[in-house]
C-alpha cells in the first residue's frame, strides 16, 4: 500500500508538522500549535524591539546579548527541545550563532508570552524544564492581564522578583536598563 511514510523519531515527527504549527519534545512528549494570536505577536515584537537595540546592538545599553525569536532550544539535542517566545544569550557564553536551528547552548534569559491556550504548559511545564536546565531569568508576559512577571533562578527554583503592570517600567534582571513601560508591549 503507497503512502507517506510515518516519521521515526520524535524530532522527525517534529519536522513533518505543517507550516505555521510549532513543535516541542518536553519528557518524551511531542506538544504541537497553532502560530499565535495578534495580542501574542504584538507583545513579542514590542518587546523585542524594546530589548534589541540597547542589548543586542549596544544603542543606548551596554550591548554583548543575543535576543532571539523563537528559537529551537535544544537542551539534549533532537530529544528535549523548547520554542520559547524569546531567549537571550550573552555573547560571551555562545560567541556564533549555530549554523542550523538547534541552539544547543542553555540560554541566559527566556521569554513566554502567555495566551489562554498555552498558560498553564508554559508555567506548569516549561518554567521547570528551564530550570532544570539552568536558565538563570524568566519572564511570562500576559497580555490579557497586561503584566510581565520577571523571576530569577535561585538554587534549582524561581523565585518571582516582580511583576510590573500597565504604566510600570521594567527594570527586571537581566536587563535593569530596558525601561519600557508594559503598556508599551500591547500599543
Amino acid at each position: 500500500m503507497a503512502g507517506t511514510a510515518r516519521p521515526r523519531t520524535l524530532y522527525e515527527a517534529i519536522e513533518a508538522l505543517p507550516e505555521g504549527v510549532t513543535g516541542e519534545l518536553i519528557h518524551g512528549q511531542l506538544h504541537a500549535q497553532p502560530r499565535p494570536g495578534g495580542p501574542h505577536i504584538l507583545a513579542g515584537s514590542n518587546l523585542g524591539a524594546e530589548l534589541v537595540p540597547r542589548y543586542g546592538r549596544g544603542r543606548g545599553g551596554p550591548g554583548g546579548w543575543w535576543i532571539l525569536i523563537e528559537p529551537e532550544l535544544h537542551f539534549v539535542r533532537d530529544t528535549e527541545i523548547l520554542v520559547p517566545d524569546l531567549a537571550g544569550w550573552h555573547r560571551e557564553r555562545m560567541p556564533e550563532l549555530p549554523t542550523d536551528q538547534r541552539f544547543e547552548v542553555v540560554p541566559d534569559w527566556v521569554c513566554e508570552i502567555l495566551s489562554p491556550a498555552t498558560a498553564s504548559k508554559d508555567r506548569e511545564i516549561k518554567l521547570p524544564v528551564y530550570a532544570h536546565y539552568g536558565v538563570a531569568y524568566a519572564w511570562l508576559v500576559e497580555p490579557k492581564a497586561q503584566t510581565l512577571e520577571a523571576f530569577t533562578l535561585r538554587e534549582g527554583a524561581w523565585v518571582l522578583e516582580a511583576t510590573y503592570q500597565a504604566e510600570d517600567v521594567v527594570d527586571a534582571a537581566p536587563f535593569p536598563e530596558a525601561g519600557f513601560r508594559v503598556a508599551d508591549l500591547w500599543r
